[in-house]
């Protein structure tokens, strides 16, 4: 089973380093070049994890975020800040504050982000194959109950039967 992973960054040079650093964990990999761009991703598809840029014209990191976070299906998919902007405390307030699980300001150590992505694809797939037998569970639940149902009311209808017999048997006896 794979993952997808949403890479969100202006620019092309950041999101062609972050594919080689997360190419080992061999989950699929979408790009977007924009906040607007990552909406259009998460209509689409869904993600175990999103790394976002927090400077971005247009749609800032932070914006693309909160739209992340409002909407049901997307509510729960965890976003970690990738940022060149510095460690200023402020802006990673701004960052938790919008939803995010982490932020990381650059440069960072790949296999500390390689980790961090790992964990939260192995949460997700731990999510998809749990789902799945709930859903096979629940289908399985649906078959036994109909087939309780079908000797109950055979039994119903051979006890019936039964009293019927016996009625009659007393009428004319």
């Amino acid at each position: 089973m794979e993952a997808k992973i949403l890479l969100v960054d202006d620019r092309a040079e950041n999101l062609i380093a972050l594919e080689a650093i997360l190419a080992s964990l061999g989950q699929e990999l979408v790009l977007a070049h924009s906040g607007e761009a990552a909406l259009a991703a998460l209509l689409a598809d869904e993600f175990a994890v999103i790394l976002l840029d927090v400077v971005m014209p247009g749609m800032d990191g932070f914006e693309t975020a909160t739209h992340i976070k409002r909407r049901a299906r997307t509510q729960d998919v965890p976003i970690i800040f990738l940022t060149a902007a510095g460690a200023d405390p402020e802006l990673a307030f701004r960052g938790y504050a919008a939803g995010a699980v982490d932020y990381i300001t650059k440069p960072f150590d790949p296999r500390v982000l390689r980790s961090k992505v790992a964990v939260f694809v192995e949460l997700h797939l731990l999510r998809v194959r749990q789902q799945r037998a709930m859903a096979e569970l629940s289908g399985r639940l649906s078959a036994l109950e109909a087939a309780a149902a079908a000797v109950a009311s055979q039994r119903l209808n051979e006890a019936v039967a039964a009293l019927r017999e016996t009625l009659d048997s007393l009428r004319d006896g």
